[in-house]
């Protein structure tokens, strides 16, 4: 008997308790081992964690897990978008207040510290007010090392812990027996200043880190922005307003005019034009009337309409693209989890460079041994926090994402915004990515012998209405194109009689007695009209540049030809242009025949094209190209390019495809402009940039800050690291990377 497989829940959960990378290390370690979780991958920026868990599994289990170790889950059925929210701002209200109560009490233990350190009444005055400030103040660094101690771990609040309350044990055994040191010929120094500071630069550190992370999620904000809180309902005639998560699918929705469409769903009722630049990126209002489809978090224009509910909540287009760019900026670079390791092993190889700095000194450092050995080993302890460490990769890549969102370009994970700036083959649909993907009129030709009768516009809007009083008819998908052309011209269909639809053929009309016809060469030669030879050579000049001939005739003569065809978007030929120039190889295939794939590859230039390419075909494409050693992506916006999204290394969907494609790309471009994926490639590689130039700033004050700490410089020149410079120092770095990463905010693409 075959045992069912568990469903998998994916959710992103608010953390309490991080206060470092080697904190979200282990938030991942706890829940990653935690039975019936498939993966936990923790975001310290934005302090989430996104899980797959069975689905017997219950959210309270995972907070339970790590509620022992002194971290914790929001959970929250209805908006946990507003709940992070909420728990970020109360996290910076924390913290501020923590900084500013801690640093008021400061001020005056440093002022005595450094200018009165000889005064025996200050060191009692700078004990009284140390105590509220590491124990008060600052009490979570200490409950949270004993929480990670009771757990055999260790984590940037166990450095701070150890440097600190060492620091202060050591003051405070010297101020009440001082003479102790005396004794020894040692006059005794406290150094209370230095672990009150310590805990004020780290707050105030964490203060600019928490500032930062609010900042990086403006891009999230915005969108999450563009839902409404409530509606109207119409319900047995009656409209009420609603909240948003009280409506249904199926419920009837009035939209006055300046509202926000709160739901996917199709008008029903009414008139308007609507702002989609959210969707479009384009500026003019589009109009929408009975059976359109409408989006939520698009703007109602003038008029009032009333639409039918078809997607609601999480599954609307809105929520989709919010979900895609949370889920991006909670997912990790393959850099980042190289970054996790490190810091997972940092802490405890700091603390055994403490102890071994003590141990050097305590031997080597002559009759004030002690007294240096503890200094250093605090300095080594405090210097060598790894928040600058955990910051860089994803500071830079929420920062990088919202980038992206802004421009229209949403990012889904971290991995493709990496790997962007490394493509060197692309490969591009030909319908709707290169081409609008909608046939229009391009070309209408009147026959010479109508030439005479050219010049009096009366003569070519009556023959017109008839073509639009036809075509308005007719059910062929071609038609829509010839109807709205006419319209754009201002033309009114005139009255027909006898309409017929001929399958495969066209269609036919009688206006005043005389019969009509619009379709293909065969309709006209069945019917026995007399074709006009330039028509014929114009006609298959258009055919050659891969446009779809459409005539139109009375009984006896042929009158005019139309031209249609599915046009390049103004934007394919420099975006093409672009990548060639910085080295990319461009490929096109398409499903469409040879001679078009030709006219359209010609005119973007493109040399490597293939034509009739079924969707199996197209991947098997993006793996020979793999196998050459090609970093591949794919731009797609169809079922039948989702195949090959899923198989590239960096996948692009048109914001005007399909959902499958939206689904399986790793990147979708909202307004289905090519000339967004070069910009793109652009945003990865200042992104990696902003990474690499982190990890090397992080890296680098490491390894020059910790030597120093431990006292190399001391025999060559006597210097010693304060504890307190030390702190500095490290509060500093952690402010440069996220400073380093929010450069990005402000570069062009």
């Amino acid at each position: 008997m075959e045992i069912s497989e568990a469903k998998i829940q994916k959710k992103n959960f608010p953390v309490t308790g991080m206060t470092c990378a080697a904190c979200a290390s282990s938030v991942e370690t706890i829940l990653s081992y935690t039975e019936g979780v498939k993966s936990a991958s923790v975001n310290f920026a934005s302090n989430s964690v996104l899980v797959k868990y069975e689905d017997h599994l219950s959210p309270e289990a995972l907070d339970k897990a790590l509620q022992d170790v002194g971290y914790g889950l929001i959970l929250t059925q209805d908006n946990p978008e507003e709940a992070q929210e909420t728990f970020q701002k109360e996290q910076y209200q924390n913290v501020k207040k923590r900084t500013i109560g801690a640093a008021l009490l400061t001020v005056p233990v440093f002022v005595l510290g450094m200018f009165f350190m000889d005064w025996e009444p200050g060191k009692w005055i700078s004990l009284m007010l140390s105590i509220p400030v590491l124990f008060y103040f600052g009490q979570h660094f200490y409950v949270n090392a004993w929480k990670q101690a009771r757990h055999r771990k260790a984590n940037m609040d166990t450095l701070v812990a150890l440097s600190t309350g060492i620091a202060f044990l050591f003051s405070a055994f010297n101020t009440f027996f001082p003479d102790f040191w005396h004794a020894r010929g040692i006059h005794p120094h406290v150094y209370y200043e230095a672990a009150t500071v310590i805990i004020v630069f780290i707050s105030f550190g964490k203060l600019l880190e928490e500032r930062a992370k609010s900042q990086t999620g403006t891009a999230l904000k915005k969108l999450i922005g563009l839902q409404p809180k409530t509606l109207t309902r119409i319900q047995n005639g009656q409209s009420q307003e609603v909240q948003i998560k009280e409506v249904q699918i199926s419920d009837r929705i009035l939209i006055k005019p300046g509202e926000k469409i709160p739901v996917d769903g199709v008008v029903v009722s009414g008139n308007s034009f609507i702002d989609e630049s959210m969707i479009s990126g384009e500026p003019v209002p589009v109009e929408k009337k009975q059976e359109d489809k409408v989006f939520a978090g698009t703007i109602n224009q003038k008029g009032s309409l009333e639409i039918l509910a078809e997607k609601v909540g999480a599954s609307t287009l809105l929520s989709q693209i919010i979900a895609r760019v949370q889920e991006a900026q909670g997912s990790k670079a393959p850099v980042q989890k190289l970054v996790d390791k490190i810091a997972g092993i940092f802490v405890p190889t700091v603390i055994l460079i403490a102890l071994l700095t003590f141990g050097i000194w305590m031997i080597f450092g002559g009759e004030n041994a002690f007294s240096h050995a503890l200094l250093a080993s605090v300095s080594v302890l405090v210097i060598a926090c790894p928040c600058a460490l955990g910051l860089a990769t994803p500071t830079a890549i929420m920062v990088g994402v919202g980038k992206g969102a802004e421009n229209q370009i949403l990012i889904r994970d971290a991995e493709s915004l990496e790997l962007g700036h490394e493509v060197n083959a692309i490969i591009l649909d030909k319908t709707g990515t290169i081409t609008m993907g909608k046939p229009t009129v391009v070309n209408l030709q009147w026959s010479e012998k109508n030439s005479d009768l050219l010049n009096h516009s009366a003569f070519t809007i009556n023959y017109l209405q008839i073509v639009l009083a036809l075509e308005s008819k007719s059910e062929h998908p071609l038609a829509d194109a010839v109807v709205k052309f006419l319209k754009e011209k201002g033309i009114q269909p005139l009255d027909l009689k006898n309409f017929e639809s001929i399958t495969a053929r066209g269609v036919k009309g009688e206006v005043e007695g005389k019969n009509y016809f619009v379709g293909n060469q065969k309709l006209l030669e069945e019917n026995g009209v007399s074709i006009s030879e330039e028509l014929k050579s114009q006609a298959k000049s258009w055919s050659e540049k891969a446009q779809t001939v459409i005539w139109f005739a009375e009984e006896k003569k042929s009158l005019a030809i139309l031209g249609i065809e599915d046009q390049i978007k103004p934007s394919s030929k420099t975006a093409i242009q672009n990548l060639q120039k910085s080295g990319v190889e461009v490929y096109m295939l398409t499903g469409d025949n040879q001679q078009t794939a030709k006219v359209v590859a010609s005119q973007v230039g493109i040399d490597h094209y293939e034509a009739e390419v079924m969707p199996a075909d197209k991947s098997s494409f993006v793996k020979s190209l793999q196998e050459k050693g090609k970093i591949v992506a794919m731009v797609g916006d169809g079922i039948n390019d989702s195949e090959a999204l899923a198989q590239a290394d960096v996948s692009i969907a048109m914001g005007q495809g399909s959902d499958i494609a939206m689904d399986v790309a790793k990147i979708t471009l909202i307004t289905s402009d090519l000339e967004k994926i070069p910009q793109a490639f652009r945003l990865s590689h200042l992104t990696v940039n902003g990474v690499k130039q982190n990890l090397f700033w992080a890296f680098i004050y490491n390894l020059i800050g910790i030597p120093i700490a431990a006292g190399v410089l001391y025999p060559i020149n006597g210097f010693l690291l304060d504890p307190m410079i030390a702190g500095a120092a490290m509060a500093f770095s952690s402010v440069s990377v996220v400073m380093n990463s929010l450069r990005l905010k402000a570069r062009k693409l």
